[in-house]
């Protein structure tokens, strides 16, 4: 039986630091953001991923997110990372498409935020990817939903993973704050149990991010120190399953 990993970033402006409460201009969300993709470039160049962008990120750096899509997918995180209306959700696929000269298929919104099915199929796409099938106090429950790809009408869900009995998250928190041996260990039992194992994580992450106010659990590994955590991990996971898209694994399960 096969087994996918799906490897995914959301490219984004680097606007934590307002959830607590701390000041950060625009231009510094967008200048921390793009040296985070400058950082992950060696993951980039050794494997296949999915790139959750927003369109207001695209439209800083347009010629480098083309240059991605010959060999990544690009996905929609709307169009910006702080601000949602419902029309961004069509608006940020547009703006996508024009900058990449690509189909857009997928959707992940910003935070995980909850949006309508509905809306997100009348805007075109074919999957979103906007849940954690885990319970977070105060952001989100989501124990009650399938950990793997499920129809919620009238869209494709492909949840982030999950580890099978406790539904441990094994997002980019968990990343950072397990053991690397044991985070690794619950990848492959949650790869080996489900056939899928979907990561996410953000290339501001791979920053240094000392210095705004953030809780130290989301600073942890922060800078080279990530890269090389992180690229440790890939490389070992690389045995037990084959890096593709979000849109190809979406495509091979609908066969």
């Amino acid at each position: 039986m096969s087994r996918y990993i799906l490897l995914s970033f959301d490219v984004e402006e680097f606007d934590i630091p307002l959830e607590f409460k701390q000041p950060i201009a625009p231009a510094e969300q967008i200048r921390i953001g793009k040296s985070g993709l400058d950082a992950i470039q060696p993951i980039l160049t050794e494997y296949t991923t999915t790139l959750f962008t927003t369109a207001n990120f695209a439209d800083h750096f347009p010629q480098e997110i083309k240059e991605l899509a010959q060999k990544h997918e690009i996905a929609s995180h709307t169009y910006y990372h702080g601000l949602y209306e419902d029309v961004h959700l069509s608006q940020s696929k547009q703006r996508l498409e024009a900058i990449t000269e690509k189909k857009i298929t997928g959707l992940r919104m910003p935070r995980m935020r909850p949006v309508s099915m509905q809306a997100v199929a009348n805007a075109g796409y074919e999957y979103d990817s906007s849940i954690n099938p885990t319970f977070l106090p105060g952001k989100y429950n989501n124990l009650h939903l399938p950990r793997v790809k499920y129809f919620d009408t009238p869209m494709w869900r492909i949840p982030t993973s999950v580890t099978p009995h406790f539904r441990i998250p094994l997002f980019w928190l968990s990343a950072k704050n397990i053991p690397l041996a044991i985070y690794k260990q619950l990848c492959i039992q949650t790869l080996k149990k489900d056939s899928v194992l979907c990561l996410y994580f953000h290339p501001w992450e791979f920053t240094n991010i000392n210095g705004f106010g953030l809780p130290a659990y989301t600073r942890r590994f922060a800078g080279q120190a990530f890269v090389n955590r992180i690229s440790d991990l890939l490389e070992g996971l690389s045995q037990y399953g084959d890096y593709i898209t979000m849109a190809q694994y979406h495509h091979v399960t609908q066969a």
